[in-house]
């Protein structure tokens, strides 16, 4: 991420994305709906994924101050689906709406996005244009 000067002096953060193809003058300053598959965070517990807030680490606490607790009552004999536990964390598909077009560069085929996009360096990234029907 880097930054853009607005003409009446504010400072926006911008996201540079390098197109495959023609950058188009009326994408300039255009809403656009942006779809990339986040950064992958591996095999994460409860604390991380989820926000838990962990157990106490003293009063005989001696090596679970950061596990799950409880996953469910003894009656239904079973864990309900959803239930919130560890496991892989991002690498999943992700949209942004409404995001602004700030600048184009066409000679480098580059588009300037107003605020983050998900993912890695050089994740392949989706824009739709909202006002241009594709």
């Amino acid at each position: 991420m880097t930054q853009v000067f607005l003409q009446d002096g504010k400072v926006v953060p911008v996201t540079i994305l390098k197109s495959e193809v023609d950058v188009l003058d009326e994408f300039l300053n255009q809403s656009v709906k942006l779809t990339s598959t986040s950064k992958g965070k591996g095999f994460t517990g409860v604390m991380k994924k989820w926000n838990f807030a962990g157990q106490q680490a003293t009063r005989g606490q001696s090596d679970r101050p950061r596990a799950a607790g409880s996953i469910g009552a003894q009656t239904p004999g079973r864990v309900f689906l959803g239930k919130k536990m560890a496991g892989r964390h991002g690498n999943k598909k992700v949209t942004l709406k409404n995001l602004l077009v700030l600048q184009i560069d066409k000679d480098n085929k580059m588009i300037y996005i107003s605020g983050p996009v998900p993912g890695s360096r050089n994740t392949k990234v989706e824009l739709y244009f909202e006002g241009l029907g594709n």
